[in-house]
């Protein structure tokens, strides 16, 4: 079947389209669940957080690299999934200039001066470059979560997200668990032919947008020209979603494996629960790509700290133990909320009785080491789902760039990238 099926002939086909079976002639590769068993498919997970580590008790001694490592006591809690991560040190972000910014260039490794005349600019992140290519067949290309309400004081910079698109452009998440619960698993209330006509509303509006510029782009100085291209690159991500919901127009959202979530939650609690969330994201296939800005204030708050997260990073500069006290009780939170996490992808069963844990790479850390310091990023990898080499203390060269890593487990999970931000090559120490 050679014929050309425009976006209008498309659109005006949906409800026929949705009753035939998964014909890949006519690019309906959604359907891919319904298909016969095969090996389940890989997930990425990035977890960071602001402020950094309690250096002294987080990393492991970097004389005592490999399996033998004995493990610090920020990572205590963490003791009973040794074997199935790693801790990698050595890893730097070089253009980080800013050691309040945990998470805004962690996972892109960009130059925030690379545009003349600007004094900030980003480039794509790794999960979304793992989204491209491991988000097509599922509702969610990728799902952002954000902990904490706290804008600015949670360490993290500038973007309120870890996730960046194409053009360096920061993409928004959900803050709620309880928005996350509905957005993933309740039905739309709006009847399907509603959803058309408003699709299709939007449609129009955005050709009636794109023909004005269009118009409008005709004797415009070169610098009024970048920023209408960078306008453009805004309406064609627009248009791509709506494509996304095009696709999954009339297609019933998965049971919920987990109950409606309280609301109100915050710090501990919250964590656990898009946690929780994240694991059902992956384990109804909803997504295979999530990035979470874990909390920090919320969390000292929720352990009965007062101190905020930016004077506990200084701990150093402090007498007396009270804010290395509490910098070290938030490595320990962290750590066993994330042990909950590894014990929850374990115990779900894929459908050919491997675990969940076993297909999903797993990243969590900052960009941030302790205070302003911006070398050395914490980093711990987890999971299978990138065949790299895990329950070891790996021990890169100085300076070896952070990106290194993100384009080994992009590679490990079969995501076709030749390289990542300033990465100088996969990072061939943890390469199984």
């Amino acid at each position: 079947m050679t014929t050309h099926l425009s976006r209008r002939h498309f659109l005006r086909s949906t409800t026929a389209a949705i009753a035939l079976p998964a014909l890949d002639s006519l690019g309906f590769r959604r359907f891919a669940a319904a298909a016969p068993a095969s090996a389940p498919p890989k997930r990425m997970v990035f977890l960071a957080f602001g402020w950094g580590v309690t250096a002294e008790t987080w990393y492991p001694d970097a004389k005592e690299p490999g399996a033998g490592y004995k493990l610090p006591v920020g990572l205590q809690p963490l003791a009973r999934h040794k074997k199935d991560f790693s801790i990698v040190q050595g890893l730097t972000n070089k253009f980080s200039n800013d050691g309040h910014f945990g998470s805004t260039f962690w996972l892109t490794g960009a130059n925030r001066y690379a545009k003349q005349g600007q004094n900030f600019a980003n480039s794509i992140s790794a999960d979304q470059v793992a989204a491209a290519q491991l988000g097509q067949d599922t509702r969610f290309t990728s799902l952002q979560l954000n902990g904490g309400q706290e804008v600015g004081g949670e360490g993290h910079g500038p973007g309120l997200s870890l996730a960046w698109n194409a053009n360096g452009k920061p993409i928004g998440g959900f803050n709620d668990p309880v928005e996350t619960f509905h957005r993933l698993f309740s039905g739309d209330r709006v009847p399907l032919e509603q959803q058309k006509t408003l699709l299709a509303e939007r449609r129009s509006v955005l050709d009636t947008v794109l023909d004005s510029a269009r118009d409008l782009q005709r004797g415009l100085s070169k610098t009024d020209t970048d920023k209408l291209d960078e306008y453009f690159e805004g309406i064609r991500d627009i248009e791509i979603r709506l494509n996304k919901d095009e696709k999954w127009l009339g297609v019933p959202r998965t049971k919920a494996p987990l109950a409606e979530p309280k609301p109100g939650l915050a710090g501990l609690e919250e964590i656990r629960l898009h946690y929780d969330l994240l694991t059902a994201a992956l384990q109804t296939d909803s997504t295979r790509v999530v990035t979470y800005r874990l909390p920090v204030n919320t969390l000292l708050k929720s352990l009965s700290i007062t101190i905020n997260g930016h004077d506990m990073s200084h701990y150093h500069l402090h007498q007396g133990t009270e804010k290395r006290d509490a910098s070290q009780a938030r490595d320990l939170a962290l750590s066993e909320t994330l042990a909950g996490l590894f014990d929850k992808l374990k115990a779900v069963k894929e459908a050919d009785g491997t675990r969940l844990f076993d297909h999903t790479t797993v990243a969590f850390g900052s960009n941030i080491r302790t205070e302003h310091d911006l070398n050395n990023c914490p980093t711990l990898i987890a999971g299978g789902g990138s065949g790299l080499k895990l329950g070891h203390n790996i021990v890169a060269p100085k300076d070896t760039p952070l990106c290194n890593a993100w384009l080994s487990m992009l590679h490990g999970s079969g995501v076709n990238a030749e390289r990542h931000g300033d990465s100088t090559g996969v990072l061939k120490e943890i390469m199984a």
